[in-house]
């Protein structure tokens, strides 16, 4: 059918959502649905149920309230029936089995694999964001150029109200109390100092002095390393975005943690693409593959965070050590667990199983890695 894609795609929510799930009862019959259609309104052929035998047209009436609409869609994404919860326990407990029973054909019990990818991914990224706005810098060691630039940015007309609300504070938090005004004396230089310099090419060649690591700027730019015009473009968007010393980094990194989701999303198909060539000898469709990417990526999205919550718990609640042991164990039945739904799900030898574990993960940590720094590198250069 021409509907399918659609349907796979957006994980059959909406479109069920709109059209109405077929043979479900309302508590009280609406009064603006009108008749119920007897014939199909596209061939004229008489309705047998839910979808027209000849042409496969669904029987639904368009002509409702727009409430109804809404209500429909609501009662899609908030209804956590027991199939919500029958996959969840399924994905924590035994991932390997919710894919085998998928790719079985026992479908109706449990949640599309791509909604189910993104529900997980949409609650790990968004607690991922919001650690990130947690990120910040010491604002009290900003010099006087940081300052310059930062109240340069705030000239700007396009720079959004919650940028311009984080910039003012920042220059707030960093404006010099009453009491430092006065200059102070520069200290002499000891033997005992933590100074970073240039090689020195020459014996007048100026040396740059960052002072002691615990106030050194986050990131320092040198005009003289950069000698092409790409590399200078490079810096130049660099500094833009981070700041001439680090004083924009913490929205540059909450930028770069937005667009992680993205970037998980677009691995997914290498994923499974790393699983076809290793086993390409067993004649998977990718598809197979691309399944058990997604439930495996939920798998980890979810374990991930109640690993998290429970050492946020243990480590309030239990005494260090017995903390610490419940933690590792924890995490060491999560890598458990991903390594038995490969194989229970291929279906090899342990001897196998281990090796194309060991050698799969660190490919895909590789081209994770790589990832991140096209990512890293988008982040940097587009506005």
């Amino acid at each position: 059918m021409s509907d399918e894609p659609a349907k796979i795609i957006l994980g059959d929510t909406a479109i069920s959502a709109f059209e109405g799930t077929p043979g479900r009862r309302r508590s009280r019959p609406a009064k603006d649905t009108g008749p119920s259609l007897t014939h199909c309104e596209n061939c004229g052929a008489e309705l047998q149920g839910h979808w027209c035998a000849q042409c496969g047209q669904p029987a639904i009436e368009y002509r409702r309230s727009f409430r109804h609409v809404v209500a429909d869609l609501l009662n899609e994404f908030l209804n956590w029936d027991s199939k919500f919860f029958t996959t969840i326990a399924l994905l924590i407990l035994k991932p390997w089995r919710l894919t085998n029973e998928f790719l079985a054909g026992k479908r109706v019990r449990y949640v599309n694999p791509l909604r189910l990818y993104l529900l997980a991914s949409i609650l790990f990224f968004f607690a991922v964001n919001f650690g990130a706005k947690g990120i910040n810098f010491d604002a009290s060691k900003l010099g006087p150029k940081d300052r310059a630039d930062l109240e340069a940015e705030l000239k700007k007309e396009d720079l959004p109200p919650a940028a311009r609300e984080k910039l003012e504070a920042l220059l707030r938090d960093s404006s010099p109390s009453p009491a430092t005004n006065a200059p102070s004396p520069t200290p002499a230089p000891t033997a005992s100092s933590d100074v970073a310099s240039q090689p020195t090419g020459s014996a007048n060649e100026q040396k740059k002095e960052y002072g002691k690591i615990g106030e050194r700027p986050f990131v320092a730019f040198d005009d003289a390393k950069s000698t092409t015009p790409f590399e200078r473009w490079i810096e130049g968007r660099a500094k833009e975005k981070m700041g001439e010393h680090g004083t924009k980094m913490g929205f540059f990194i909450r930028t770069l943690s937005s667009n992680l989701p993205y970037m998980m999303l677009c691995c997914i198909p290498l994923f499974a693409l790393v699983l076809k060539l290793l086993y390409v000898r067993r004649r998977i469709f990718y598809i197979d593959h691309l399944i058990y990417a997604l439930h495996i990526h939920s798998f980890f999205y979810t374990a991930v965070m109640l690993i998290v919550l429970a050492t946020i718990g243990l480590n309030r609640v239990a005494p260090g050590a017995l903390a610490g042991w419940l933690i590792a164990f924890l995490w060491i039945a999560f890598v458990t667990q991903i390594f038995l739904s490969i194989r229970y799900v291929y279906r090899q030898g342990w001897f196998l199983s281990i090796f194309k574990f060991l050698f799969g993960g660190f490919v895909y940590l590789m081209v994770l890695v790589f990832a991140l720094a096209i990512t890293f590198f988008a982040t940097v250069v587009l506005p």
